[in-house]
């Protein structure tokens, strides 16, 4: 198919499914942004809807359809709804006529970036987790530069590059955090997530080991779960809500002393953040990648591990055992930072910068 002429200055952004896609996307958007580029994003009707347009980027939506392994007609219903996304993404993008494509990963990155391959268009692709997803398998024949978060064996040099993950700002200080919080620096701290939609294994057992401790805690139950928790009877020091902006988020996680959180690629938000954490990795996950980046994190001393099967008392365990031991949380702490660097949408924009064939001055 034809390449039209080329916007230079015009980057589009593919990106939609959770948060966890959908806010590293927005960071990379903001870092060109920032250098006189254009963005513009493509996705579906989920997350990416609130959110990209909030961030004051222009958005359009196409359909887009998950592949769902538990059932047939339902995988058969989300690949037809591709075709149509790919279709319709095709005359976006003709429309368009971006400099670069850049894809976040998951089902939205796999709709556009299949359109923009079409098109010979130079396409970017960010893999979040310790190993290549379906869509970003599809992509990366084509894809000029593969940004990864972490290392993942046999995906060095080349066009692999190891950017880091995408996170919206600089992380504060601790210190600086407390104080916007009104948190004083010797109170225990604990925030537990379980990603935008929630995890209710480790929501129910965040329930029944933490109001007992009687720390301060935050616990953000997700969009689903929320609801549901909320006529919880809780003590006054435990915050329970849905959702946190970003940069609201941000601060939390920086005056934390312990994360309690699953173990998808927004550890390494966390990490960056240089917080000490607890990971349960969800056991269904594909291809088994959150106990993979779990792995990782233990591997480096930067987490500790607890298996969703064994809740909720090897979470009582965990937590108890490290908070007990400061020193221990500190080291953890340390080494996260060192496993992710915070300028990971700025080299992300330099990959698409490069291969769109124009620097900023």
């Amino acid at each position: 198919m034809p390449t039209p002429p080329r916007k230079d200055r015009l980057v589009v952004i593919a990106a939609g499914g959770t948060a966890g896609h959908v806010v590293p996307a927005i960071a990379v958007g903001k870092a060109l942004a920032g250098r006189g580029v254009e963005v513009r994003f493509i996705g579906g009707r989920r997350a990416e809807r609130e959110l990209v347009p909030k961030a004051g980027f222009p958005f359009e939506e196409v359909p887009m359809g998950g592949l769902d392994r538990s059932s047939p007609l339902r995988a058969a219903n989300g690949a037809v709804r591709s075709l149509v996304g790919v279709a319709a993404s095709l005359r976006l993008l003709r429309q368009l006529a971006p400099a670069a494509v850049f894809c976040a990963g998951g089902y939205a990155g796999a709709t556009v970036g299949l359109a923009a391959a079409a098109l010979r268009l130079p396409l970017v692709i960010a893999e979040a987790d310790s190993h290549l997803g379906l869509g970003n398998r599809l992509l990366a024949p084509f894809a000029r530069r593969v940004c990864l978060a972490f290392p993942i064996p046999g995906r060095e040099g080349g066009k692999y590059l190891r950017s880091g993950r995408p996170i919206p700002h600089a992380p504060p200080a601790k210190e600086d955090a407390r104080r916007a919080l009104r948190i004083p620096l010797e109170e225990t701290y604990l925030v537990l997530f379980g990603g935008s939609l929630g995890a209710r294994s480790l929501n129910e057992a965040a329930l029944a080991v933490l109001p007992p401790l009687g720390v301060r805690v935050l616990h953000l139950a997700g969009l689903r779960e929320g609801d549901r928790l909320a006529a919880a009877d809780l003590p006054p020091t435990y915050r329970l809500e849905r959702f946190l902006p970003p940069e609201e988020l941000s601060l939390h996680l920086a005056a934390a002393d312990l994360v309690i959180c699953r173990a998808g690629g927004s550890v390494l938000e966390v990490a960056a953040h240089g917080t000490p954490m607890v990971v349960v990795p969800y056991p269904l996950a594909a291809a088994d990648h959150q106990r993979a980046n779990a792995r990782y994190l233990v591997s480096h001393g930067a987490a500790v591990a607890v298996e969703d099967s064994d809740l909720p008392e090897g979470l009582a365990r965990a937590v108890k055992e490290l908070l007990a031991d400061p020193n221990r949380l500190q080291q953890m702490g340390l080494a996260a930072r060192q496993l992710s660097p915070p300028d990971g949408a700025q080299r992300i924009a330099d990959q698409i910068l490069e291969v769109a064939g124009w620097r900023d001055r």
